[in-house]
């Protein structure tokens, strides 16, 4: 599933994050100590960006995109014919799912967050007839007690996660049976206009590249790792959305603004205003376009966000059957309304 949101005037929009040619090996990347996991945010940088953006006395303009895929998500989980009683929101930023959320579909929602200002903001956007906690959480270390969660969400907070596969396996181990795993990341093409202009600027005024932009998961990773990690059922797909700025400068100044600046380990500290300006005019030259309203050439920034979905087992799901068991074969599929229509006529001979 593919969307494409434009949104006009303001110098909007937001956030891009990932540049892949970064190497991993650099010496500032961490190394868990428990796990072969490589650390390469700094989720202590994260953790001061979002309670800075949460203290903004702007912080609204700034929710847009994060709104956006929060209602998608709360979207999801209205298409789900049940009502959980206990739900949590990992890293659940100023309510971007909660607010949309009904007391039809929860009881009671555990609010998570690093950032208690978040929390505040958040809790109060609820529908009232629901019941909510506010749990300080850091994304990194996801702890509920065993089985007692009905629906876990996350919109956009887990693609800053250092150790994705602990955090399913947590995720999975606070679920209980039948339960539900729903949630939101940035992918790997996410503004891959502003990777390839700073890029292209540093190359040409400094002989080569830092990284500026943090590295995210990918489309054909999210699946193996939900996998491994237990759950079953899985349903993956991408939206992308399409926001339009005034200059690359709008959009990295809302990206500070929603507290998705870079947070890796091997960060560079500085970008330098010659290097800004090359990026911003390369950025215009490669991608503009024109506003067909006020005739204004604008830039657009492209966000994939991948959306996944996951179910603890339990024995009343659906199982595949056994290998060989299959009665048609792959290579006649082009003849499947022939083949539907055999089957019908044969089970209606049958109940003669």
């Amino acid at each position: 599933m593919f969307s494409k949101i434009i949104i006009p005037s303001r110098p909007i929009i937001k956030y891009r994050s990932i540049v892949r040619s970064i190497s991993l090996s650099t010496t500032n990347y961490r190394i868990a100590n428990d796990s072969n996991a490589v650390y390469i945010f700094d989720r202590y940088t994260k953790s001061l960006q979002r309670e800075r953006a949460s203290a903004a006395q702007d912080v609204n303009l700034y929710d847009y995109l994060k709104d956006e895929v929060g209602y998608r998500i709360a979207d999801r989980v209205f298409d789900i014919k049940r009502k959980f009683t206990l739900a949590a929101d990992i890293g659940c930023g100023r309510g971007y799912v909660s607010k949309h959320l009904s007391k039809d579909s929860i009881d009671q929602l555990i609010l998570c967050d690093v950032s208690k200002s978040n929390l505040e903001a958040s809790s109060a956007m609820v529908e009232k007839d629901i019941r909510v906690e506010t749990k300080i959480l850091d994304e990194e270390n996801i702890e509920f007690e065993p089985n007692s969660l009905d629906l876990v969400v996350s919109s956009l907070a887990l693609h800053w996660v250092n150790d994705l596969p602990k955090a399913f396996k947590q995720i999975l181990n606070a679920l209980r049976e039948d339960g539900v795993f729903l949630a939101s990341v940035f992918g790997g093409d996410t503004l891959y206009e502003l990777r390839s202009s700073l890029q292209l600027a540093e190359q040409e005024r400094q002989g080569g590249i830092s990284p500026h932009i943090s590295p995210f998961t990918e489309v054909r990773d999210i699946g193996s790792l939900l996998t491994n990690a237990g759950f079953s059922m899985l349903t993956i797909d991408t939206d992308e959305i399409i926001v339009n700025y005034p200059s690359m400068f709008e959009l990295m100044w809302d990206l500070k603004g929603m507290a998705e600046s870079n947070a890796a380990f091997n960060r560079s500290i500085r970008l330098n205003r010659d290097v800004q300006f090359a990026a911003a005019a390369i950025y215009k030259e490669l991608y503009r376009k024109v506003d067909k309203e006020s005739g204004d050439v604008i830039v657009p920034a492209t966000f994939q966000v991948i959306n996944m979905l996951g179910w603890k087992p339990h024995s009343s799901q659906p199982k595949p059957m056994q290998r060989g068991t299959a009665n048609t074969s792959l290579k006649d599929l082009y003849k499947l309304d022939e083949i539907i229509k055999e089957v019908k006529t044969v089970d209606h001979d049958d109940k003669k």
